[in-house]
């Protein structure tokens, strides 16, 4: 790759544990497009739950308490938990970041070389077979980094008027909030209960079931009611509350869950009959308390959304080129601050996306 540096700043996940397991170096070297690839200079790159999860370990299922709350000393140090990562175990170092969003600057081997230049947003979930996936920053590394790698066929080419950093809050949360959304069949004129909506994922969803048509009702904090308002919820509901007497029962058409936690059982008590529920997420906690009488007699649909329909990413690039849905950015950083973005993200005191801006 002529002209091109060979080190890079980028973030090196040394271990589960706390912050000190994120360590920030000057001399990684840039990585080299194997054939089918891309190389991106990234423009920026989103702060995420899984990069958390994926920091403590929380996926292991020695973990039953949720990631609210701080987490930088939370789950465990051992680097070789056995199933600490999406997939199982992780490779240390680790470059995390699911967010990647820049501009090639070469290619691998079989790949046109008139690609070089392009604006891409790149598709974090990576197909590997009908059963195995690899995910950008979990399973090979991501955007945490000057430069990063990408399968050209999941590098879309994108054109709008959005800033680097308002793409980054893309790739991960709305294209998990619109796989929700594909996979449970919302439909226009349904309504839906989002938790979490004030988040990355749960803001995207409000979003997306907005433009589908879909009455959104939010569970949220009552002081980020307003901002969830904003982006196309018809109700917000405190986190807090009584959900049954908020609501009643037997009254929406779609739960999209992504906290879990003790309230669990009374979503289910919220959908009507042959209801669905659809969940990718479990910050409130992963152990839950369900009573088959009511998935049985109601006649519900339980979808576990992780491995992206293939339609999901290229609608998403679709919607933002049609200025069909708004960037919800809330914060950016500096790379090397990436420790602040992931104590500011655990304080949930914000809506929409934080996001982390390589130096140059």
């Amino acid at each position: 790759m002529p002209n091109m540096p060979q080190t890079m700043h980028a973030v090196h996940l040394t271990g589960h544990g706390g912050y000190d397991k994120l360590c920030y170096r000057e001399d990684v070297a840039v990585p080299v497009p194997g054939p089918g690839e891309v190389l991106i200079r990234v423009g920026a790159a989103g702060v995420n739950n899984t990069d958390i999860n994926t920091r403590i370990g929380w996926y292991s299922k020695t973990v039953t308490e949720g990631t609210v709350g701080n987490a930088s000393e939370a789950g465990t140090d051992s680097s070789d938990l056995s199933d600490g990562a999406w997939s199982g175990a992780l490779q240390f170092p680790r470059i995390q970041g699911a967010d990647i969003c820049g501009r090639i600057v070469a290619v691998g081997g079989g790949v046109d070389a008139r690609r070089i230049g392009e604006r891409v947003l790149v598709e974090p979930c990576l197909p590997q077979g009908d059963a195995e996936f690899c995910y950008i920053g979990s399973e090979c590394d991501g955007g945490f980094a000057q430069y990063a790698t990408a399968p050209a066929v999941n590098s879309y080419p994108i054109d709008c008027t959005w800033s680097d950093a308002e793409l980054a809050g893309i790739p991960c949360s709305y294209s998990t909030a619109e796989n929700l959304l594909t996979r449970a069949d919302l439909k226009a004129g349904e309504t839906l209960l989002v938790t979490g909506a004030s988040g990355g994922v749960g803001s995207a969803a409000v979003q997306l079931a907005k433009r589908r048509g879909a009455r959104v009702i939010a569970l949220a904090a009552a002081s980020k009611a307003d901002d969830v308002l904003a982006l196309g919820a018809e109700r917000v509901i405190p986190r807090d509350a009584d959900l049954l007497a908020a609501l009643g029962s037997g009254c929406v058409d779609v739960v999209v869950d992504l906290v879990g936690g003790e309230q669990w059982p009374l979503l289910l008590e919220t959908l009507k009959p042959k209801g669905r529920y659809a969940v990718s997420g479990a910050i409130g906690g992963p152990i839950v308390s369900l009573d088959l009488r009511t998935l049985y007699l109601k006649d519900l649909s339980f979808f576990g959304c992780t491995m992206l329909d293939p339609q999901v990413f290229p609608n998403l690039v679709g919607y933002i080129e049609r200025g069909e849905i708004l960037p919800a950015l809330a914060k950016s950083y500096p790379l090397r601050e990436i420790a602040q973005a992931q104590e500011d993200f655990l304080r949930k005191a914000h809506t929409g996306k934080l996001v982390l801006i390589p130096e140059e």
